[in-house]
């Protein structure tokens, strides 16, 4: 498949949330092979509250292995220069969204 064709609306939702996944997956991970807590859904509160390095690796690994599905499900590296882009904004929505939901966790 050259650059130019359209695919499948799915492939390009697969590609955003790979994206997203994927990038989500790196903060997690390290935080938790450096033996840091940090927010994870499973906290209390949610998101906001700490989690163990533990539970940060095991996050990250889910979000890995989620991601790389959804990159293969949404054809990443097939060569399609939209899906692509669409890859892209996914890692760039998630990293904006958390960069500013995360600033103010060391505040409390």
């Amino acid at each position: 498949m050259n650059g130019g064709e359209l695919m499948a609306w799915y492939v390009y939702v697969a590609s955003l949330f790979a994206g997203m996944f994927l990038a989500n997956a790196v903060p997690h991970f390290v935080k938790g092979i450096c033996g840091d807590a940090f927010p994870t859904p499973f906290a209390k509160p949610p998101g906001k509250g700490l989690s163990s390095p533990l539970v940060n690796v095991v996050w990250a690994i889910f979000n890995g292995c989620v991601g790389a599905e959804l990159f293969r499900v949404g054809r990443v590296s097939s060569g399609s220069a939209a899906v692509v882009v669409v890859f892209v904004a996914g890692i760039t929505a998630i990293s904006v969204m958390l960069s500013v939901h995360f600033v103010a966790k060391d505040a409390a």
